[in-house]
């Protein structure tokens, strides 16, 4: 059975960092390209970030780019998120999700490109 379960999310205070890892279970990792989406509070979720099955490629929102990096180790079949400079407006529930691609550079922004979710963790950026 196919998992995906996220970690290291918590409180931190603004301009902190945090790291979000995404343990996958159950699939040939090198097959997937990955994402990061969130959810604020009363609002849909939005994409995040996301890394080509390689982990080559790499596509951020415009509102986390130079603040986030993405990384994907595929002999651990764990994917990463480095937060730093966070911002209040960066709470939210962090989900990373997963889709078998064929071509090793493809990344995936959509929702519903991604059939593989996990059940998130919890970031809040506040004093």
């Amino acid at each position: 059975q196919v998992h995906l379960v996220e970690s290291g999310g918590g409180l931190v205070q603004p301009g902190g960092s945090l790291r979000l890892s995404c343990a996958a279970s159950g699939l040939t990792f090198d097959r997937y390209a990955m994402g990061w989406f969130h959810q604020a509070p009363g609002k849909e979720r939005e994409f995040v970030v996301s890394i080509s099955r390689s982990g080559s490629v790499t596509l951020y929102a415009d509102s986390v780019k130079g603040r986030f990096t993405i990384s994907k180790d595929n002999d651990k079949n764990t994917l990463y998120l480095q937060m730093n400079t966070l911002k209040p407006e960066d709470t939210a529930v962090y989900y990373c999700a997963a889709v078998v691609v064929a071509g090793k550079s493809n990344v995936l922004q959509g929702l519903g490109e991604y059939d593989i979710w996990g059940l998130g963790t919890h970031v809040t950026v506040s004093s």
